[in-house]
């Protein structure tokens, strides 16, 4: 990153957080072009809930904020996993709010085969939702007029039979992240995350 803020590029995060704590304001600016790509690629995820990429990105930013300023170096892993961690979590507030506003129904949801890797510390084989669904490649009009009729049944079954823990994992696990970071996002137990994980995914293949 060089130019402007070439100065900070020798300094780690926990270095810079302590300087610009102590008055260096600038280095708030630095931190926010280092970390953009990270904003960028969560939105780019969580697009697939029904949000407008340009406000995830703000809520992006407010999350980055956010990290900087509650991150304990004493306690925290890392200050990049503290702000992944915040980021996701603001982006989805966002979205949630943005939902009880709006009704975003279930076939709005793409990309589901994100081909993304499962989140560290997930070693369980990950079947997607888009794996119950069925393939509308080759679907003739009378077919893909069917298969939204079935799709408008999955999603009023989904609403009615899930929790709302449930939902709320099914939510981030469609974005790719695995029961770990689901857990941290949302605040919850990796145990109880993943029981809710199993729980729905037999519940979706009952629906179907």
């Amino acid at each position: 990153m060089a130019g402007k803020y070439s100065e900070y590029e020798q300094y780690t995060d926990d270095e810079l957080i302590d300087r610009l704590r102590r008055g260096e304001e600038p280095i708030m600016d630095y931190i926010c072009v280092k970390y953009k790509n990270l904003v960028r690629s969560k939105a780019k995820s969580m697009f697939i809930l029904g949000a407008d990429n340009e406000d995830l990105i703000q809520e992006g930013m407010i999350g980055l904020f956010k990290a900087v300023r509650d991150y304990d170096m004493g306690r925290d892993a890392s200050f990049y996993t503290f702000a992944e961690l915040c980021i996701s979590r603001q982006m989805y507030t966002a979205v949630q709010a943005s939902k009880r506003r709006k009704h975003q129904p279930l076939n709005t949801y793409v990309s589901l085969d994100s081909g993304k890797p499962a989140a560290e510390g997930d070693e369980k084989e990950e079947v997607r939702l888009s794996d119950l669904l069925a393939d509308k490649a080759e679907l003739s009009p009378e077919e893909l007029f069917l298969d939204k009729e079935r799709v408008d049944y999955l999603e009023k079954a989904i609403e009615n039979q899930l929790s709302d823990f449930e939902r709320q994992v099914l939510d981030l696990y469609l974005t790719g992240m695995g029961y770990g970071q689901i857990a941290r996002v949302l605040g919850r137990d990796e145990k109880a995350t993943d029981n809710a994980l199993q729980r729905l995914k037999a519940k979706i293949r009952k629906m179907l």
